[in-house]
């Protein structure tokens, strides 16, 4: 066996030193060892911070994964399987795993936020298809006009494309207001028949 001397001149005999040393800790925190997990707390925390600042970047955010993995080391320390590497190994798993999904997580916000401040800038109808739909509409209406005897074309026209009142209407044409009145209504009339045919 060796001695703590020969331990500390020899890289590899440290290392599995504090390998088992990690696993005894594991161990005991998996039946609740307060002790054991400060002492594993103290051992790691430093590592898992440097696994998770490669990946998060943002020193506050990295720190909180590095919490969330610590307690999640605590709550899952029966799970360890020392047949499948270090602890060391089993912790930075867990730390890059957190760190990816902290990551994803970011981005997907920051896609949305994205994706919300150009909905509230661009314009809330589609301004082509808007626009297209018009010209139909509006082509619809002139060929309804065809069916129009002159007159009542020319006192819709002035109604509903100038925005003008029936008195003006009337004016505009020089026929009584009463005329005006039955013209467009007597060509809305034929306009309507003419459309839902």
């Amino acid at each position: 066996m060796q001695t703590e001397e020969m331990r500390g001149s020899n890289p590899s005999a440290a290392r599995e030193c504090r390998d088992e040393r990690l696993a005894q800790c594991l161990v005991l925190v998996a039946h609740g060892d307060r002790e054991a997990f400060a002492a594993l707390y103290t051992a790691l925390f430093t590592q898992v911070l440097a696994v998770i600042q490669r990946v998060v970047r943002d020193h506050a955010q990295s720190e909180e994964v590095a919490q969330e993995v610590m307690v999640e080391v605590w709550a899952s320390a029966g799970r360890y399987r020392p047949g499948r590497g270090s602890v060391g190994g089993w912790v930075t798993t867990i730390a890059r795993r957190r760190a990816v999904d902290r990551a994803r997580h970011y981005e997907a916000r920051v896609r949305r936020e994205r994706r919300e401040a150009d909905l509230a800038r661009s314009p809330a109808h589609d301004s082509v298809a808007e626009c297209v739909e018009r010209v139909l509409e509006q082509e619809g209406v002139r060929r309804s006009l065809a069916v129009l005897t002159p007159l009542q074309a020319e006192a819709i026209r002035l109604a509903f494309y100038e925005g003008r009142s029936y008195r003006e209407v009337a004016e505009r044409l020089g026929v009584p207001l009463g005329t005006a009145k039955t013209r467009i209504r007597d060509g809305l009339a034929r306009l309507r028949q003419d459309l839902d045919r």
